[in-house]
């Protein structure tokens, strides 16, 4: 007994001196983990409120066990399938949009021979990522709103300004205008990376046969990066259900309500404008399945298109 425990314990022993050894590097997970196992994994254990009638005072156990009645009303109540239409059309038509112009957008950035004109392109097209919702909605309220100078130049030439920020449709352009603005640019750096692991042999070879910059793109440049496009793929449908919360919460007001409210910002009038904790929390994880499913077909599929998938 003691010849088989020991390769386990020699196995233990050299996992532990590794930790010892890079305990440093491990360090810098501490922060992570902690997040995630607070925000993340501990809310878990208050699921069973969707499948109560929660109420406050009386807390989780003293609450009144309702079962599946507030799923059925999920499927019962019209303005909840409205919402999770209003959130798959916002997500795929942002989806459509922000996945793939990144990829294009590095490949310019990787093309531009001036050093210094490059970094201050990269440096233009980073910085609107580390600004909030908020701040963002100022900057495009500022531009698009009805005094807006870009509504002023429209009004000048149209003799009407555009509702923007109360149309349904315009302000779904503005979703998605704001979404490329603010994250189209960082993005770019997950395909500059795989851009600079393209061996670059491959296009010797090809300026050797009289490839065209345009055919180098073409047939090397893209089909690496298909691989990056399908992961980044697969990783954005995750939010198909669950993203854009922050931007629409900071952007939309009741006027659009009917074509933007999504099912994030339903969840949060329903829970904390209303109170209707059980209820919210049923949408949620109802969102959370479907959100999983989405993952998982992606991620299928990824693997049927390129070879490669995820996990």
């Amino acid at each position: 007994m003691a010849v088989i425990n020991r390769p386990r314990r020699s196995a233990r022993r050299r996992l532990w001196t590794y930790l010892k050894g890079h305990w440093e590097l491990y360090a810098f997970l501490i922060p992570g983990l902690l997040v995630l196992a607070l925000f993340k994994y501990a809310p878990m254990s208050k699921i069973v409120i969707a499948f109560k009638n929660y109420k406050p005072r009386r807390g989780i156990a003293g609450s009144k066990w309702v079962g599946w009645a507030n799923f059925e009303r999920i499927f019962a109540e019209p303005v909840v399938w409205k919402v999770f239409r209003n959130t798959l059309e916002i997500n795929l038509m942002q989806i459509a949009i922000c996945v793939p112009l990144p990829m294009f957008m590095a490949i310019m950035l990787n093309e531009m021979n001036c050093m210094p004109l490059k970094k201050s392109v990269q440096t233009m097209v980073y910085l609107p990522h580390f600004f909030t919702w908020v701040v963002v909605y100022s900057i495009f309220f500022n531009l698009f709103g009805g005094m807006g100078m870009i509504n002023q130049v429209i009004k000048s030439i149209m003799g009407s300004s555009v509702q923007f920020f109360t149309k349904g449709g315009w302000f779904r352009f503005i979703l998605v205008i704001s979404s490329i603005w603010k994250g189209t640019g960082w993005s770019t750096i997950v395909y500059l990376a795989a851009i600079s692991g393209i061996d670059a042999e491959i296009y010797e070879a090809a300026i050797i046969d009289g490839a065209s910059k345009v055919k180098q793109t073409r047939y090397i440049t893209i089909p690496s990066l298909i691989p990056t496009l399908a992961l980044m793929l697969t990783v954005r449908m995750g939010s198909v259900i669950s993203g854009g919360f922050d931007q629409v919460l900071a952007f939309y007001n009741p006027s659009v309500y009917d074509s933007a409210d999504i099912l994030g910002t339903f969840i949060y009038r329903q829970g904390i404008g209303q109170a209707d904790f059980s209820f919210a929390t049923a949408v949620g994880l109802f969102e959370s399945v479907v959100g999983l499913m989405f993952v998982l077909l992606s991620n299928f599929f990824s693997k049927k298109l390129t070879g490669r998938n995820v996990w």
